[in-house]
């Protein structure tokens, strides 16, 4: 068979379907094979690192399967302070990290006033020289066009589910509808775009599954992510069953077909379910890896789900283990930004 993808993005129904019945009749093995010389291709060996900082786990959302959700009275809480916050980008920034993003729940507290002054104390004190993606939710689009001129580089809105009867049970109070839009307006700004989703969630369907990755296809994204569903505990989802990993393997491998220029992580989450997940990851497309640099004493209280594996470590450690990881399976890590290709 030849091969599904050249080195652009797909252009055309015909070669999306063609996609999509390769990944219903293929091995896991063959369909990763495939996407992992795509990946190889268009990107080489090099895996980009980004340095992950949770700074608040604090959330206004109430979502079934998220250990953070406002109604989780078990949590313990934490804010990291603008100082902190800069301080943690600088270490990274001297460790040789040129790429940041700040994460945390939807925590009204950080005002866009807040966030634009991060921005801008980044941006000067990395000397223009580091990305930053933001992942906290969904605002509005003059937040998304001030965070953009602070100097958020890209930002990152999951979806989750692109069904729409499943992603109002778990996101309860949320609309799939307005999160959509979201991602288009981020776009159409001019960010670097990232959605992505989990695999397994109770009530999903391999149609489902093809969805997700059809949607991402769809909204054209730069960076996808794509894990799977942990139960957490305190959730009304913790009794439900771990899915294998397999559905996270075969979805980072489709994506990788039809989003051949995106950048794909290899998640935390796929370390915590498998010791060699985020292995398993590379080696069907996956390109990137986001050490946690959150300060130690800190990081344990950021659970969304249950497990969550590098929480004792700090970020030298975790680069310097990340290396080791990525040289048994012939990648390399690079410090560079990892620019969108769009943007190149």
């Amino acid at each position: 068979m030849e091969k599904i993808a050249a080195a652009d993005n797909l252009n055309n129904n015909g070669e999306i379907q063609e996609t999509i019945n390769y990944y219903k009749t293929a091995t896991t093995e063959d369909l990763c094979k495939r996407a992992a010389s795509l990946c190889e291709t268009i990107h080489g060996k090099d895996i980009i690192l980004r340095g992950l900082i949770e700074f608040t786990n604090y959330c206004d959302q109430d979502c079934l399967y998220c250990g953070i959700r406002k109604s989780n009275s078990n949590a313990v809480r934490y804010r990291i302070d603008e100082d902190e916050i800069i301080k943690t980008v600088a270490t990274g920034y001297n460790a040789g990290l040129r790429t940041f993003v700040l994460q945390g729940g939807e925590d009204s507290f950080y005002t866009s006033d807040k966030i634009c002054r991060i921005l801008e104390q980044i941006k000067k004190i990395t000397e223009y020289n580091a990305s930053v993606t933001l992942s906290i939710g969904v605002k509005s689009r003059e937040d998304y066009k001030r965070f953009k001129e602070a100097g958020a580089d890209r930002y990152l809105i999951r979806f989750e589910t692109s069904d729409p009867k499943l992603y109002q049970k778990i996101k309860v109070n949320s609309s799939f509808e307005r999160r959509i839009t979201a991602i288009r307006d981020i776009r159409e700004l001019g960010y670097e775009a990232g959605s992505g989703y989990m695999t397994g969630l109770p009530g999903e369907t391999e149609e489902i599954r093809i969805n997700n990755a059809l949607l991402c296809k769809e909204l054209d994204l730069d960076m996808v992510g794509v894990g799977p569903f942990i139960p957490s505990n305190n959730t009304p989802l913790a009794a439900s069953p771990q899915m294998p990993l397999e559905h996270t393997i075969r979805a980072t491998a489709l994506l990788r077909l039809l989003l051949p220029k995106a950048h794909i992580p290899a998640t935390t989450a796929a370390g915590t379910v498998d010791p060699l997940g985020r292995e398993k990851m590379v080696k069907a497309g996956a390109n990137v890896l986001m050490p946690n640099i959150t300060p130690v004493e800190l990081k344990k209280h950021y659970l969304i789900y249950s497990g969550k594996i590098c929480l004792d470590e700090n970020g030298s450690a975790i680069i310097n283990d990340l290396a080791l990881r990525m040289a048994s399976i012939d990648r390399k890590i690079t410090f560079s930004r990892g620019t969108a290709l769009r943007f190149l």
